[in-house]
């Protein structure tokens, strides 16, 4: 039996995101031994099953003949025992296993662990192809057990499951809206088209999903008594809107309005489409709303964005007169001079008031969601501050953004820094974090006590547990 398991792989915190091998249980002690040779040793044992087989063939053959010297008489009567003999090879033999050594017999396949895809053995037991991912996409990788030599087949055949067929020279590869032939010979990849027509009945469907929500919210809700709320009273208030709904975007802001009446956490309802080409990028700079006349005067320059990681003697109360050599003109959009050039570098035309000089600058101008970290961050320095300030330097400041690894590994990093191992207490703020599982990594990281002191010849350098915090207050 294959499977995968993430036991030998990178664990993240949080219980997301972890990398998996794939791994053989034999339940037969006879096929283990087998699997387990080198490539030497399976060619001793194939030529010696061969020869074996082959001495069986011609004990078979010798007996055949003298039944056929036998005459008639004989010849009956051998009809009758080979009749016999079919009757007990149809006999299906029980398959005998051993469960109770089988986790004994348990061997890792794959020699580097990874974001697996599926994974399929051949026949004879001696090639693993699965997919892994290391960059964007899964790539399709093969793994010679006999030679213990791993290479990689094909790049971005994406993920998805395969399929063998018969003779193990092709594989099958269903993967997002596509249907994949892989050629193992020719290591080629070819698109099997098809057409699936169908009627969406968008109404119906909606009417669907409304009663599926419905449900799921009365069966699996974790207060049987749905908070007190009448759930079937809501039903019927919120499905009448269905006949006059006529796209998603509405239908899910109407689904979350439904769950919003049980005001509860977790509970809401998303939809969304593949977003423009051309996404506008942003400058990381906050502009003056007051301002009335050409141009976009800067109210901050933020900190980390594309204006702050060079000099570019860009400040508060400078005009930005022209994006690209376009004037940008009082009461006049300019957000379509940034219409796909997130990443890309961008001339800046820049009046200083105070100055009075005029200069250009190039910036590389960031995405939307890079100027909202940017902004998150900015927050995050803004309560370290006032915390530092407040405590005199007493209290320590982290904030938890998300319940996953990467935000672990970022709250382990500043709260065990030099600077704020030594402080009194921590506040952990968790406010606005989209959610997860990562509450026991923190409980455990909180709850340290400390049990031993590091102290050669009478000077203190540390203490244990080294990992943890070890001054929890829980208010």
């Amino acid at each position: 039996m294959t499977f995968s398991s993430d036991r030998a792989g990178y664990r993240s915190h949080g219980s997301w995101g972890t990398e998996d091998d794939v791994y053989i249980m034999f339940f037969d002690l006879d096929a283990y031994e087998k699997f387990r040779m080198s490539k030497e040793e399976k060619e001793l044992a194939d030529a010696a099953e061969a020869e074996k087989k082959k001495e069986e063939a011609k004990a078979k053959e010798e007996k055949d003949k003298k039944g056929k010297a036998k005459g008639k008489k004989s010849a009956a009567k051998n009809t009758k025992g080979k009749d016999k003999d079919k009757e007990k090879k149809d006999e299906t033999k029980a398959l005998v296993f051993d469960l109770d050594n089988c986790r004994d017999r348990i061997v890792r396949l794959t020699v580097n662990s990874s974001h697996l895809g599926d994974a399929i053995l051949s026949p004879g037991g001696d090639t693993l192809y699965y997919q892994a991912a290391f960059e964007d996409d899964y790539d399709l990788w093969k793994h010679d057990l006999r030679e213990d030599k791993t290479e990689l087949v094909l790049k971005n055949v994406g993920g998805g499951s395969f399929e063998a067929d018969k003779n193990f020279k092709n594989l099958y590869l269903c993967t997002d809206n596509a249907i994949k032939k892989i050629d193992l010979a020719k290591n080629a990849t070819s698109n099997i088209s098809y057409e699936a027509r169908f009627n969406l009945k968008a109404n119906e469907e909606r009417q669907y999903i409304f009663d599926h929500v419905w449900r799921q919210v009365q069966d699996k809700f974790y207060d049987p008594k749905l908070h007190g709320v009448d759930w079937a009273g809501y039903r019927k208030a919120y499905e009448r809107f269905l006949p006059y709904i006529n796209n998603n975007y509405d239908f899910r802001d109407m689904l979350s309005e439904l769950l919003g009446e049980l005001n509860a956490s977790h509970t809401g309802a998303r939809y969304g489409t593949y977003g423009a080409a051309l996404k506008t990028a942003s400058l990381g700079l906050f502009l003056d709303p007051a301002y009335d006349g050409d141009g976009l005067k800067v109210e901050e320059v933020i900190k980390r964005g594309p204006f702050a990681v060079k000099k570019t003697d860009v400040v508060r109360g400078c005009i930005i007169e022209k994006i690209d050599g376009e004037p940008i003109l009082k009461d006049k959009d300019y957000n379509y001079l940034l219409d796909g050039k997130a990443g890309k570098p961008v001339r800046v035309s820049v009046f200083n008031p105070k100055t009075k000089k005029r200069f250009d600058v190039t910036v590389k101008a960031i995405s939307k969601g890079q100027e909202e970290d940017l902004l998150y961050r900015r927050w995050v320095d803004r309560n370290r501050a006032m915390v530092d300030s407040l405590s005199h330097g007493r209290i320590a400041y982290v904030h938890v953004r998300e319940m996953d690894s990467h935000s672990f590994r970022t709250v382990y990093s500043e709260l065990l820094s030099a600077e704020n191992r030594a402080k009194d207490a921590v506040i952990v703020d968790e406010r606005h974090n989209g959610g997860g599982w990562l509450h026991d990594d923190l409980c455990t990281l909180l709850s340290g006590k400390e049990y031993q002191h590091f102290v050669p010849q009478g000077k203190y350098i540390g203490s244990d547990p080294f990992n943890k915090w070890t001054k929890l207050r829980a208010y």
